[in-house]
């Protein structure tokens, strides 16, 4: 039995009947050459011999009674890999198809009562590829840690890889009785008076920091929250959620990077920021203020690398979309995401993750609810306009039980507010660009995919690459 971190649990609470927060990815892969059939029982072998090494697939929740703290893990035993692997066939095998069919899974809720994943395996796409459709709940892992879950479910090459077999067989959790949970939270809820007294007191003086640092000459201080202008898919959300993809390759993203100077995640902020602009343009909707994007951050130290569950903050960034020239807005993108780099030092790596120890499960859950319910998100600016998340990932072939992995879409949540998530992984020479969005607000998501590599290209013109 392990309670989950308050950061973890945050993702529990602001989940609503609109706003579901689980993150997932469409991997495609080309089954050719293969003898044997490549399907969904080929998938389950393939997970079922490394379980020990993704060990959140058999973990599912306990709620503590009333919400008096954070829930725990406890090691399933009635875990069931059948019920988490699925299977489906596409009709007319186009990419269209498939994204509606991703699409589709990510606006439907997850069983709390089971381990929080599954994956549904997708034959009768084009070229004779199959697509994988993962879903894992945010509470479970980041963007760092479902990337080191993906790896330890993959080989390096096409034969069949032996297991490192795990150092203790695995032993299912009694489900603890409501007076076990009771009782373990009231021994955490007191320690919090002391850490509560320590994050008060580093709090201070990152609010210390952050003032001493804005009010020098040559600091623009980063977009606050609430000063992103509205657009179309700034909202209410609805549960729908459709879903598009973009390809470009790597190597023009870090040409434009040497050219005009900055980090690939400049390049990439101002590829989408392009995007964005062009879009509404078209639809005569493009607001005078600029932009704001959220970009997650990972604060994971070396020693911390390879552990799950959550380790991130966020900053905010301007996208420069009230500038017509390209290179003009990466410029501006450059400092915003240097200035809210410095900002995120100064406030301390881990000053989100600790308040978020302090959340009241009961009152952070109704209220995020009653926020939904109430669409109080169409009555104020938005905190922020987009996520757009960099998700690093290998430059060499990953294989699934002998088929070679060809794209990787990753899938992320949306927050009510924001009708649109915008995240990329790098694999292979190219980055898959994997827009998520919900269509009451954003109703033609396939047509702004369609305009990254194009902004792309004008960023390279621009910048004479």
């Amino acid at each position: 039995m392990q309670r989950l971190t308050g950061m973890d649990a945050s993702f529990l609470y602001l989940e609503t009947p609109t706003s579901h927060m689980h993150v997932a990815g469409t991997n495609i892969y080309d089954p050719s050459g293969m003898a044997e059939r490549w399907d969904a029982e080929r998938v389950k072998y393939e997970i079922e011999r490394r379980l020990h090494l993704v060990p959140p697939f058999r973990r599912r929740l306990a709620e503590v009674p009333f919400q008096l703290h954070h829930p725990v893990w406890i090691e399933d035993p009635d875990f069931d890999l059948d019920w988490h692997v699925r299977e489906t066939s596409l009709r007319s095998g186009t990419r269209e198809e498939l994204a509606e069919v991703a699409g589709d899974l990510m606006g439907r809720p997850m069983d709390r009562s089971r381990p929080l994943w599954d994956m549904t395996v997708i034959e009768g796409l084009e070229d004779d590829n199959i697509a994988v459709v993962t879903r894992t709940h945010h509470a479970a892992i980041d963007g760092a840690s479902g990337m080191d879950i993906t790896v330890n479910l993959l080989d390096l090459g096409p034969e069949e890889q032996p297991v490192v077999p795990p150092e203790t067989e695995w032993v299912p959790d009694k489900v603890p009785s409501d007076v076990e949970l009771v009782g373990y939270a009231l021994q955490s809820l007191g320690r919090q008076p002391i850490s509560a007294l320590k994050a008060v007191r580093r709090t201070t003086e990152a609010a210390l920091n952050i003032r001493q640092r804005n009010r020098q000459p040559d600091v623009t201080p980063p977009p606050g929250p609430f000063s992103a202008p509205r657009t179309p898919f700034n909202g209410a959300i609805t549960a729908r959620r459709s879903f598009a993809m973009a390809d470009v390759a790597l190597d023009d993203i870090k040409a434009v990077r040497v050219a005009v100077g900055g980090t690939v995640n400049d390049v990439v902020l101002a590829v989408c920021a392009g995007a964005l602009r062009a879009y509404l343009d078209e639809k005569g909707a493009l607001p005078e203020d600029p932009m704001v994007a959220m970009c997650p951050i990972s604060v994971r130290s070396e020693a911390d690398k390879s552990a799950l569950g959550n380790q991130i903050s966020s900053m905010l960034v301007s996208l420069a979309s009230d500038l017509a020239d390209p290179v003009a807005r990466l410029r501006v993108i450059q400092e915003s995401t240097k200035h809210a780099k410095e900002q995120a030092n100064a406030i301390g790596a881990d000053t989100l993750m600790n308040w978020a120890e302090f959340a009241a499960p009961a009152v952070a859950s109704t209220a995020m609810r009653l926020y939904s319910r109430m669409k109080v998100a169409d009555r104020h600016r938005p905190f922020y306009n987009t996520v757009i998340s960099n998700v690093p990932g290998p430059q060499f072939p990953l294989y699934m039980s002998g088929a070679k992995m060809v794209a990787m879409y990753p899938m992320g949540p949306l927050n009510d507010g924001a009708g649109l998530n915008m995240t990329l992984i790098s694999y292979l020479g190219q980055v898959h660009f994997g827009l998520v969005a919900c269509p009451d607000l954003l109703p033609d998501v396939g047509h702004l995919a369609e305009l990254i590599p194009e902004s792309l290209a004008q960023l390279k013109k621009a910048a004479s690459v």
